[in-house]
């Protein structure tokens, strides 16, 4: 496929929703929220404006990729601010097509162009260690318990910054939306039938996994 990579603008506003709306309906419970928390992200302080890219089909936007700052805590309780991204969205009908790969590494090169030296997320190993990314374990990065949740993934651009020491990662709280507003939120959109997929216990599995 031959897209086009640019910056989300004001008018992909709405489309963009759309479009998450759509990758995500049914996928880890009836239903979705990850079209709010695109709304919510827009106008947060810890949102990377330079870093919400979409991807373009033949003039259609086909997905969608968004960053929020986030940080690494060593144990005398200093923060080193790095990355996180997610919502990484793409229509059904263009995924496994390299679209969402193409927006991984375009963004991964910028953010280390931008002296970034992490990049934390949660999501399927199968999907991003294709790319680099390793269990947090790993890295020695575990999350604010202390544990290492087995979908809690990270991608060093600088190992040096890293080495030595542990950290604990921590989100921007852009995250912690509240479900009673995203429900009320997609109110405004189309109706969808919610329902259930077997990916919904593929997720229920993975967000209970954690490694010793």
């Amino acid at each position: 496929m031959n897209i086009e990579i640019r910056n989300e603008t004001e008018k992909d506003f709405r489309e963009v929703e759309e479009l998450t709306r759509e990758a995500f309906w049914n996928l880890y419970f009836p239903g979705c929220n990850e079209h709010y928390l695109v709304h919510q992200m827009r106008n947060h302080p810890d949102f990377i404006k330079e870093l919400d890219l979409v991807a373009e089909y033949n003039g259609k936007i086909v997905g969608n990729i968004m960053y929020t700052k986030a940080w690494l805590i060593d144990e005398a309780g200093q923060e080193l601010e790095i990355l996180s991204f997610g919502p990484l969205s793409v229509l059904p009908e263009y995924q496994r097509r390299g679209v969402g790969s193409a927006l991984v590494d375009h963004t991964k090169i910028a953010a280390q162009k931008m002296g970034i030296k992490c990049i934390v997320i949660y999501g399927d190993p199968n999907n991003y260690c294709k790319h680099g990314f390793k269990s947090g374990k790993d890295l020695n990065i575990s999350d604010m318990n202390g544990e290492y949740p087995h979908a809690m993934l990270a991608l060093a651009l600088d190992e040096q910054a890293l080495a030595g020491q542990p950290w604990k990662f921590k989100y921007s709280d852009v995250c912690n939306i509240n479900d009673a507003d995203a429900e009320e939120f997609d109110k405004g959109f189309s109706p969808k039938e919610k329902g259930y997929k077997y990916s919904q216990d593929i997720f229920s599995i993975a967000i209970r996994s954690y490694l010793k």
